[in-house]
């Protein structure tokens, strides 16, 4: 794994024998154990990793009014039971635009006020709630709704 993971050695004399990865990849999932040992004393600990992902379909960039399917899909092992989509925080509801269904969402014409934060939930029958975030980009065009713009001649228009 490396060069994604460091363990500081600074901190291990305090104590602190974290592992640190950077980027976390999907295939990190699974169980970790870590093993110290001090004089005749050996000290141990195991942590379980879980990794969720979002997705685009297709890839980055989004076209405004090019349909886009974002997909939220987690290693965790118990049967999904429910997902959330949230849009700068807000409950999206399903409508003639958005679809939501099996841990994705499809949304059939995006507009420029569509891009920002995304968050998935996935809550599983064993009670286990986990979330990622998402930041979509779209182009666009962001301007006003009357595309005709009157500047005096001589003078700069944008």
């Amino acid at each position: 794994m490396r060069p994604r993971v460091s363990v500081q050695d600074s901190a291990l004399r305090n104590g602190n024998f974290s592992l640190r990865i950077d980027p976390v990849r999907s295939e990190d999932a699974g169980l970790y154990e870590a093993q110290v040992a001090y004089n005749t004393k050996v000290q141990s600990c195991q942590v379980e990793l879980g990794v969720i992902t979002v997705t685009l379909s297709p890839p980055s960039p989004v076209v405004e009014n090019e349909p886009v399917l974002l997909s939220c899909n987690s290693s965790h092992q118990a049967s999904l039971v429910e997902t959330c989509w949230f849009h700068h925080g807000h409950p999206v509801s399903t409508s003639g635009t958005f679809c939501s269904l099996h841990g994705s969402l499809s949304v059939f014409r995006p507009a420029v006020s569509d891009a920002g934060s995304w968050r998935c939930q996935l809550r599983y029958s064993d009670g286990e709630i986990v979330s990622a975030t998402y930041n979509l980009q779209i182009l666009g065009f962001d301007g006003p709704a009357n595309p005709v713009v009157y500047t005096a001649a001589g003078s700069a228009a944008d």
